[in-house]
């Protein structure tokens, strides 16, 4: 590779980080600017086109969030980041939704599972596609206690879908008991939506009860590959990469998802480590 060559792939590095902080710390119409110099600079960078796309998303603005999707997946017709929020903003523009209007940054540490404190779910009874267009890869979601179910909700008290019984019936007597839990989406479609929960406090009365219980795996488990986490683990300092990607191959962030008999397939993910 050429000098030239290179110093142009550092700049794109460096003001592709800087996009990727201002997406971690919820500045969104920065984030938009940003990118928006990228592509001005690099015109046929999918990576960007994605970015570009999630900020508008979050900002509430879908007909330019659609307009930059459909130009990432004219650059690459097979991108399944920019298929598959195309899929979601036509929900989004067909049922009015409008932007959350208290985003905070996300925290990599979420996607970290410590083994007996937290465990990743995939819901039963989902919401219609439309109430599960309104969430993504990264929301904070609630548990509720229904009756003798383990509800999960939205940041607008929407019902989104049910937490198994296998674990629904711990969780309850545990949350009775004084236990606290942060639950956070991992992955959603139309026909799936998972999500990690972690115990937040353990009330003392709780003492030696383990959330998920262990199923002879120790130490902690992160939802991403090695390479992305101790990315996210050194930006974590300066500047944060959760959802983005520097277009490698190694593997997406976000989630290993739930077999039928509750084990752990090695399938990651793919969509969403591009597109804070």
């Amino acid at each position: 590779m050429s000098y030239e060559n290179e110093e142009q792939a550092r700049i794109m590095r460096q003001q592709s980080k800087n996009a990727i902080a201002l997406a971690m710390e919820g500045r969104w119409r920065e984030a938009v600017e940003a990118n928006k110099a990228i592509i001005e600079s690099f015109p046929e960078d999918v990576d960007s086109f994605n970015r570009l796309g999630r900020a508008y998303m979050e900002l509430g603005e879908y007909e330019m969030a659609s307009e930059a999707y459909s130009r990432a997946r004219q650059l690459d017709p097979h991108n399944k980041i920019a298929e598959k929020n195309l899929t979601r903003i036509a929900h989004l523009i067909e049922i009015g939704a409008k932007p959350e209007e208290n985003t905070s940054k996300v925290e990599p540490n979420v996607f970290i599972e410590e083994t007996g404190k937290a465990g990743v779910v995939r819901l039963m009874q989902l919401a219609p596609k439309k109430d599960l267009a309104k969430v993504d890869a990264g929301d904070r979601v609630q548990l509720k206690i229904v009756d003798s179910s383990l509800v999960v909700e939205n940041s607008s008290n929407e019902y989104l879908g049910l937490i198994e019984p296998r674990h629904s019936q711990r969780l309850i007597r545990l949350m009775n008991g004084g236990n606290r839990y942060s639950t956070t989406v991992i992955s959603v479609s139309d026909d799936n939506l998972s999500v990690i929960i972690k115990e937040t406090y353990q009330h003392p009365s709780q003492l030696g009860q383990l959330s998920f219980p262990s199923k002879g795996i120790s130490g902690i488990r992160p939802y991403v590959s090695d390479k992305v986490l101790k990315r996210k683990l050194e930006y974590n300092d300066s500047l944060t990469d959760l959802e983005y990607n520097d277009n490698s191959d190694d593997g997406d962030v976000l989630s290993e998802e739930i077999t039928e008999d509750g084990g752990e397939s090695d399938d990651l993910i793919e969509e969403d480590e591009q597109e804070v």
